[in-house]
């Protein structure tokens, strides 16, 4: 099957960069990159938009709660107008940035805080995709599969891709498990690229627990800010191409 591999990079700031992401945009096939709430500046947006375009690599924007120190992954109470707003605002910095590379922007997958809350609460989700919806209708909207954000998505008219992580646990309702969690974050490339595997034969995600919740799947990600993340994508990327996947952007 055609399947993406994409990574959220772009996560530095200033002079301080976070992760390998020369190395990551030779492996994966998408990438979301921050753009200034939690980290990212024109900057890391400008170059990382260059050089995803010069790999052919599809760009989408990473927006998240404005959160610098927390690096996104603090809730920070909002109305739904001010997420719409927070929303539009990132994407269009990313749209400008992706312009100055020769680029553009076609996807967007909320990050952190938001995301983790966009999957709990449907106002938030609605919100979120309202905003994407306003910029441009043709950005499609990465979400984890069978949770408020998907259904906020499709109810609003816009295509999605339906994500699962190589290198984040899931617990028993099909919701990542919280970082703070042991286990919760798979550093092991080879353990990781097995459950990528079983979840695709199977159609499913795979539980902490075993069980077994049946999702489409369009897209696998593995995160930029994990000490392991070039070694598992690169392992990943590998089996996936050895099991006969290929390996491609969900948009083009």
């Amino acid at each position: 099957m055609r399947i993406d591999l994409n990574s959220d990079l772009g996560e530095g700031f200033g002079p301080w960069r976070m992760g390998e992401d020369a190395a990551m945009l030779d492996i994966v096939t998408s990438a979301n990159v921050a753009c200034g709430f939690h980290a990212g500046d024109p900057g890391i947006m400008v170059e990382t938009a260059r050089a995803a375009k010069a790999r052919g690599v599809a760009l989408g924007a990473h927006p998240g709660f404005r959160d610098l120190e927390g690096f996104g992954r603090r809730v920070i109470p909002q109305s739904p107008a001010e997420i719409e707003q927070a929303i539009a605002y990132q994407i269009g910095a990313l749209q400008g940035c992706a312009a100055l590379a020769g680029h553009r922007v076609s996807h967007v997958k909320a990050h952190g805080a938001l995301a983790n809350l966009a999957n709990v609460e449907d106002g938030v989700a609605a919100a979120i995709a309202r905003g994407v919806r306003a910029v441009d209708r043709g950005l499609v909207l990465m979400v984890m599969p069978g949770l408020p954000a998907e259904r906020a998505a499709l109810a609003l008219g816009l295509a999605v891709s339906r994500e699962i992580y190589a290198d984040r646990a899931y617990g028993e309702d099909g919701r990542l498990a919280p970082r703070s969690e042991p286990g919760a974050v798979i550093h092991e490339a080879e353990a990781a690229a097995d459950r990528v595997l079983r979840m695709l034969e199977a159609g499913a995600v795979e539980t902490r627990g075993g069980r077994h919740i049946p999702v489409a799947i369009d897209t696998i990600c593995v995160h930029g800010d994990n000490p392991a993340a070039v070694a598992m994508a690169r392992t990943v990327r590998a089996r996936l191409e050895a099991a006969g996947h290929v390996l491609a952007p969900f948009t083009t």
